[in-house]
């Protein structure tokens, strides 16, 4: 790539002339370039392009592997630039250093003592170029001092705008998305000076021309790299592995090098679902995330969450969803004993014709599964409750049955500190049926409204307590996830993130 250029709109005004403000950029025209197909393709050539396919699909991972997508539109990005360039006072410095001397630099003929004072606030646009990355222009100005070659002081205002194209790409080592900039410009929208301009125009036109030309583009083109580095650190978190309490970790890992669309850059997440121990949580099926909605806002970002990756993630919590409930009394049901459960089970009160207090064990046989429909999201639990009749200390209690069952639950979704909340209400019991039974025969039908409400009062809350611990979002670009609005859609949970 060639070096900086310098541009110049309008001419060159004295001092006296009116205040220009930083005229807004201009977009260069994109346009997309089709590749030409032949018409007719031989056997060979399809053969090799579809086992070409099917290594590619090998390499960067397949579909079912893919459980999260990030969506970055204008919104986050102008965020993200402008707090960099904040963060950074990178024009200060630049201007700072303007009068010191570099090594190899050549100094400035008819003018010492360079300074620069007065840097006006950067205005920021971004526009994005598809299958590149964004276009950045950055609008200010300033005023340059100095001791003229006349031997006087001398003031050049100068309003502009820098440009470049900042690339988008995937560093080979990390496989973290960074911007890099090509081809930056600086364009001049107006320039005055204190010099009379009736005095030698030509000799201050070229003077002011030879010093603009060798200040601006040394002094502000860096600027541009230097707040892409404070942009690419906030990329540099992106593959941390995120813990899930005690039970395992996850792990967003892109699948390819970021897309840049002519409305957002898009970020592809294969996602790695790790317990404690053993081998990682497979994502089952095919997902297709959804279009992006047309009534969406202009700008706006999304993260788009599977109902398989949430499906992975609390496979890491299955163990814990195991409880034994010891309590007498639990919530708003009848107290727990063989004389309430001999209501709806006479045999019990025969097997023990004096009270005892029961013991409830319930186990998550397989593992849970979340499912999505538009605006409506379940976890179905497929598991055993068993039931005991607590004996004297130092007594194992007595078992009396274990009944087989399903059950699902309506989910809540929210985030908390940057972390994917579940709260689960009741929802139905699916099915219930009798496995062993110490106690004599009976239809397992007949509990099933004793089973529901202990479900609500006694499992539930234990459950929710368990889901406290929450899932790890993708750590990117300083993302506040708190702010989002979620929705959910088929097989999916959308976050329409928003900004401080």
């Amino acid at each position: 790539m060639g070096g900086p250029i310098l541009r110049v709109r309008g001419a060159l005004v004295p001092k006296s002339a009116p205040k220009l403000k930083p005229k807004l950029c201009t977009w260069p025209l994109v346009e997309r370039i089709s590749d030409l197909v032949p018409a007719q393709i031989q056997v060979e050539m399809l053969l090799i392009l579809c086992l070409c396919l099917a290594l590619c699909g090998l390499l960067t991972g397949t579909q079912a592997e893919r459980g999260a997508l990030l969506r970055l539109g204008m919104d986050v990005l102008n965020h993200e630039v402008q707090s960099a360039m904040e963060e950074s006072h990178i024009l200060e410095k630049m201007a700072a250093e303007a009068g010191t001397p570099r090594p190899g630099a050549k100094p400035i003929k008819g003018l010492s003592n360079v300074k620069v004072k007065d840097v006006l606030v950067p205005v920021i646009t971004l526009n994005f170029v598809p299958g590149v990355g964004i276009f950045q222009c950055v609008s200010t100005g300033m005023t340059i001092t100095g001791k003229s070659f006349t031997g006087a002081n001398m003031e050049i205002t100068v309003v502009l705008n820098i440009t470049a194209t900042d690339r988008l790409l995937r560093d080979e080592e990390t496989g973290i998305p960074t911007f890099k900039s090509e081809g930056c410009e600086i364009i001049l929208g107006s320039v005055k000076t204190n010099l009379p301009s009736n005095m030698m125009p030509k000799v201050i036109n070229k003077f002011l021309d030879s010093t603009l030309h060798k200040v601006l583009p040394d002094m502000m083109c860096p600027a541009i790299d230097a707040v892409l580095v404070y942009v690419n650190k906030k990329w540099a978190s992106l593959h941390n592995v995120l813990p899930v309490g005690q039970m395992g970790t996850v792990q967003y890992v892109l699948t390819s090098s970021p897309a840049t669309t002519a409305s957002h850059i898009q970020v592809d997440f294969k996602t790695m679902v790790q317990p404690q121990k053993g081998k990682a949580i497979q994502l089952d099926g095919d997902w297709e995330a959804p279009e992006f909605p047309e009534d969406s806002v202009k700008g706006s970002s999304q993260l788009l969450l599977s109902a398989a990756l949430l499906t992975a993630e609390l496979a890491l919590l299955q163990k814990s969803l195991d409880v034994k409930i010891k309590d007498k009394k639990i919530g708003e049901l009848p107290t727990q004993t063989t004389q309430t459960l001999a209501g709806f089970i006479p045999q019990v009160a025969e097997a023990f014709p004096k009270s005892k207090r029961l013991v409830t064990q319930i186990k998550i046989k397989k593992p849970p599964k979340v499912t999505m429909e538009p605006g409506k999201s379940l976890l179905h639990l497929h598991g055993t409750l068993e039931m005991f009749a607590a004996k004297r200390r130092g007594k194992n209690p007595v078992s009396l049955f274990l009944l087989e069952t399903h059950f699902s639950l309506n989910v809540q979704y929210s985030v908390h500190e940057n972390r994917l909340q579940m709260s689960l209400s009741q929802d139905r019991l699916l099915s219930l049926s009798r496995e062993s039974s110490s106690v004599g025969d009976f239809n397992a039908k007949d509990l099933t409204g004793f089973v529901t409400d202990y479900l609500r009062e006694a499992y539930l809350p234990r459950v929710n307590d368990v889901l406290q611990v929450g899932f790890p979002l993708p750590d990117l670009l300083a993302i506040n996830y708190n702010l989002a609005e979620l929705s959910i859609v088929e097989n999916t949970l959308v976050l329409d993130l928003k900004l401080d």
